[in-house]
């Protein structure tokens, strides 16, 4: 039973979740880096009111990023409901704090306008390696999120102190 699954999981023996990851990875890096609209949600990142001024329709850039962001948390809803084998009310709690530390981890900026996919990727790699390490040594489940969030502390301060180094 085991291998069948595997098998229902797996494409040539990568699993099916990987290659996802992989096209999406490849996909919005390239929309990110190489298009109009990417340049355009990185501009209204950066600073709305002069993206504004330079011609950027910014409801319609931010209306397409939030409705891209709901299509992937859909998409990662049943991924994640698909490895737990059932799709509880209570699975999703506190993943808000993990993709905001995931994002500033990979080296997203609190102000906004900087940032990669790449960086998300890596910075949520980056947390996924903590919370099965923590696990792995035990830790308490009320410690780890102390220690998540003293990470995030710590990124969001590093970001800040670089900004006020670069400033000045």
């Amino acid at each position: 039973m085991a291998v069948f699954t595997l098998l229902l999981a797996s494409y040539h023996g990568v699993p099916i979740v990987l290659l996802i990851l992989g096209a999406l990875l490849v996909g919005f890096g390239y929309l990110m880096r190489n298009s109009i609209i990417g340049r355009h949600t990185y501009a209204i990142g950066g600073n709305e009111a002069a993206a504004k001024l330079s011609g950027v329709k910014s409801k319609r850039v931010v209306f397409l990023a939030f409705t891209n962001m709901g299509v992937l948390a859909a998409l990662a809803g049943l991924v994640f409901a698909a490895r737990l084998n059932a799709g509880t009310p209570q699975a999703g709690i506190n993943f808000e704090l993990e993709a905001i530390a995931a994002a500033f981890i990979g080296g997203a900026s609190a102000s906004g306008g900087v940032g990669t996919v790449l960086g998300a990727i890596i910075g949520g790699l980056v947390l996924g390696v903590l919370n099965n390490g923590m696990s792995l040594v035990g830790v308490g489940t009320d410690y780890q999120q102390v220690i998540k969030g003293l990470v995030l502390l710590a990124a969001v301060g590093f970001d800040v102190y670089n900004k006020r180094r670069a400033g000045s």
